[in-house]
């Protein structure tokens, strides 16, 4: 475009051709409102100055040259060095005037903004800044609640001040970039009141494992600085895109954060600005800081921008606590995830661990392991050495340097979207962020492991755990006469899964989802006013976040369900409706006060005689309402059912009529059977009138064909699913679904330990067997070699 002037011009005239004269962020927030205003994405109007004006305030009396030769003399990886050196410049710029012609542009440009009485962020954009190349975000400073003209111009100073800072210096240095490759724009842009409502983070990917199909979305009350520089601990939600596209409830997961603290405009008269960080009140950080409406609200902005720009973007967001309305303060390019060409798929698994030190929210999936390095602040980085775990508070851009020496980061405040996660990524180091008080277990100098390889929860562990990282092709290429599958419990892992050469899900479990996610037994939550009034508490605390603890069970059981759905969507996805044993339902909070005491659980009261059974239907219909919750009102469709523990055709008549009355129907619902009791093989034909096939649980069925406890140490030698008894139950149950054209699979332990038991199903003819996720690539290169 054309400039009026040589020094301001309005965000609204901007667009990503003015990248050389505006950087990154304010050519993109120019774009933001000139291609996507249409859509409904909003905008805070404002100015920025151009690059040429910054090149000229640095070349009055020789300051660029001054500049220069200090960096040239610098050696930045010595951080003590660094710090002295950039400190200096940053002095030099912030107490140099600006150009006459300059500072008279941006007052009078202010003046335009409420006559001068406008509140606003003064921000960097730098000229390398936001490509798809490069992540400069977060190198230099924004000031937030600016007012007066005054309080304007020394906050312009600052910024360009901040080019200089330690990280920045280092960043560029790493990265490539001299230091004329790089100008800087600022931004005056209008505040939006998040102050009085929330703000946060989103990316139009799934930033651990790459997934393109959600959107993920941060947030936390206040300001928005809090959510980027890592001090809350945000609220998290993924947001599913196709369902979005269809109209349908598209938030398929979702996480409380504890979001203690919150940014707030410091004076609210609004004179030379301020902020102040105030504690969250309990209740507020019991709820979730935006209602589902927001959040389908900024998914839908998310993907407009995402369209726009053809690429997948990093893009913060406000909302404001006036007039309700959202608005997009910032997009630039996501600059980790897609840029990785993946060919192969590691898998970090544990073999031996110490006790466990401390927890937090998992980035990566790798492990490190290091000597523990506590550090209080900026000024004692310089004693994190290669290899060490860097362990803080939290860290901001200043603690770069430092932090690609270590062989794992590990934080008490922050969330996914954090500086710490962020740039943990970028380097490829493992990092727990927002691990809270539990880092008082950690001390300093001790040997310690970060594991990111257990879901989306990472472990610090005392000592040097012991791994193996397996090598998976991405798409080994082998081509079956069988459908190969993948056993899934935990949802955590679900988007990194997906990426293995599968068929789908051929089992994925309740349990773990109730166990971990839930944590309480159903029975609590519909009879949750009748509880003593401690294990109401109890549960209430564990349904935080929810309406109620009803909500809660249906709601977490749905969301787990979803997330592995979409992950594999289209790909089928066999959901096992509960399996719990009456000592396991027990284990639950509250369990004690409802289950019986069984000598022998395993073969008790579980699967389908509790579906059907008076003390039990009632929760048995919370699974469903899940079940319906996640295909009818998410709009995925890729789930099957699976009963498990069928024992009686009588039985097995009797839990398809209850499902049908609960809403669930083999007309629009494809329901199978676990075949894992003698009798289903004995009696299949009979069994498969009231189902759509079988998948086949060997573990149980070489117990019960074999009678002997699986559990039990005494007889575990005996315990053998090749057995010829077994293998004539299985026979038997695959050649009745295979001449009534049903589906018949696996899901047991076998096929993922013994190859050429794998090998001798795909001979008679099964329709798929279900592995570990850490056999599927070996099982189908064996399995193609030997069809």
């Amino acid at each position: 475009m054309t400039f009026t002037n040589d020094n301001t011009v309005p965000l609204s005239a901007l667009s990503m051709k003015d990248v050389p004269h505006v950087g990154g962020k304010n050519a993109s927030l120019g774009e933001l409102i000139g291609a996507l205003s249409s859509a409904g994405v909003r905008v805070p109007d404002g100015f920025a100055t151009t690059s040429s004006a910054y090149r000229r305030f640095l070349r009055q009396g020789g300051l660029d040259e001054k500049i220069q030769n200090a960096i040239t003399a610098l050696d930045v990886n010595d951080t003590r060095a660094l710090s002295q050196t950039a400190g200096e410049i940053r002095e030099w710029v912030a107490q140099a005037p600006l150009p006459s012609d300059l500072e008279s542009d941006i007052r009078a440009a202010y003046r335009q903004m409420e006559n001068g009485t406008a509140a606003v962020a003064v921000r960097s954009s730098a000229t390398a800044e936001d490509m798809p190349d490069a992540s400069f975000a977060g190198q230099q400073e924004t000031f937030l609640n600016i007012c007066g003209e005054d309080a304007v111009i020394d906050a312009v100073r600052l910024v360009f001040a901040s080019l200089f800072t330690d990280r920045a210096v280092s960043y560029r240095h790493h990265q490539g970039y001299d230091k004329q490759d790089v100008a800087l724009s600022v931004a005056v842009q209008r505040m939006v009141r998040s102050d009085l409502a929330a703000s946060g983070v989103m990316f139009t990917l799934d930033t651990e494992s790459g997934f393109e199909e959600v959107v993920f979305i941060t947030g936390a009350y206040g300001l928005g600085e809090n959510v980027v520089q890592g001090s809350v601990n945000p609220d998290e939600f993924y947001v599913y895109k196709p369902s979005l596209r269809t109209g349908k409830n598209a938030i398929i997961r979702r996480q409380l954060g504890d979001k203690a603290d919150k940014l707030l405009f410091g004076d609210s008269t609004c004179v030379g600005g301020s902020v102040k960080n105030v504690r969250v009140e309990e209740a507020a950080r019991r709820r979730f800081c935006i209602t589902d409406d927001d959040v389908n609200t900024l998914a839908r902005y998310a993907m407009a921008i995402e369209a726009h720009y053809g690429r997948h973007m990093d893009i913060e967001w406000a909302k404001d606590g006036v007039s309700g309305d959202i608005f997009i303060v910032q997009a630039r390019p996501e600059t980790v995830k897609s840029r990785a060409t993946v060919t192969t798929i590691s898998r970090y698994r544990i073999l031996t661990k110490g006790a466990a030190l401390a927890e937090g929210r998992a980035i990566g999936q790798k492990i490190g392991v290091g000597t523990a390095r506590i550090v209080a602040g900026t000024a004692d980085m310089h004693r994190v050495e290669a290899g060490d775990v860097l362990i803080a508070d939290m860290t901001d851009p200043d603690w770069e340097p430092v932090m690609k020496r270590a062989a794992g980061i590990v934080t008490r405040r922050g969330g996914r979207t954090c500086h710490a996660a962020i740039i943990a990524r970028e380097l490829g180091v493992p990092a727990i962020v927002g691990c809270g008080d539990t880092l008082a277990g950690i001390a300093d100098g001790g040997a310690v492991s970060v594991s990111c390889a257990e879901g989306d929860t990472g472990h610090v562990y005392e000592g040097e755990t012991k791994f193996v990282i397996d090598e998976f092709a991405s798409d080994s290429g082998a081509q079956l006469p069988i459908k190969l599958q993948i056993n899934v419990a935990n949802p955590d892992l679900a988007f990194e899964f997906s990426r293995l050469p599968t068929d789908g899900v051929g089992l994925a479990r309740l349990e773990f989802i109730i166990a971990r996610t839930i944590g309480f037994h159903p029975r609590c939550a519909l009879e949750y006013t009748e509880l003593p009034a401690d294990l109401r508490q109890e549960v209430r605390k564990l349904a935080v976040g929810y309406d109620s603890p009803r909500d809660c069970y249906v709601g977490k059981i749905a969301e787990g369900v979803a997330t592995i759905a979409a992950a594999f969507h289209p790909r089928p996805v066999v959901v096992r409706l509960s399996d719990f044993k009456s000592n396991e339902y027990a284990g639950l909070v509250g369990g004690r006060r409802f289950e019986p005491i069984e000598e022998n659980p395993m073969i008790g009261f579980r699967g389908a005689a509790r579906y059907v059974d008076a003390s039990f239907a009632d929760c048995f219909a919370l699974e469903c309402e899940a079940m319906q919750r996640v295909r009818e009102d998410m709009g995925i469709d890729n789930i099957w059912l699976m009963v498990p523990f069928v024992r009686t055709v009588n039985e097995a008549e009797a839990v398809v009529q209850k499902m049908r009355t609960l809403g669930i129907s083999r007309d629009d619902w494809k329901i199978i059977m676990m075949c894992e009791v003698p009798a289903n093989a004995l009696l299949a034909e009979q069994f498969l009138d009231h189902f759509d096939g079988f998948s086949i649980g060997s573990n149980d069925l070489t117990q019960l064909t074999l009678a002997l406890d699986r559990d039990s140490e005494l007889v575990s030698g005996i315990f053998d699913e090749r057995n010829l008894a077994v293998k004539m139950m299985i026979s038997r149950a695959i050649q009745a679904c295979r001449e009534q054209n049903k589906y018949v699979g696996i899901c047991g332990q076998a096929p993922s330990d013994y190859p050429d038991f794998a090998k001798w199903l795909m001979e008679e003819g099964i329709s798929a067997i279900s592995l570990n996720p850490d056999s599927v690539i070996e099982a189908r290169i064996h399995l193609a070699s030997k069809s």
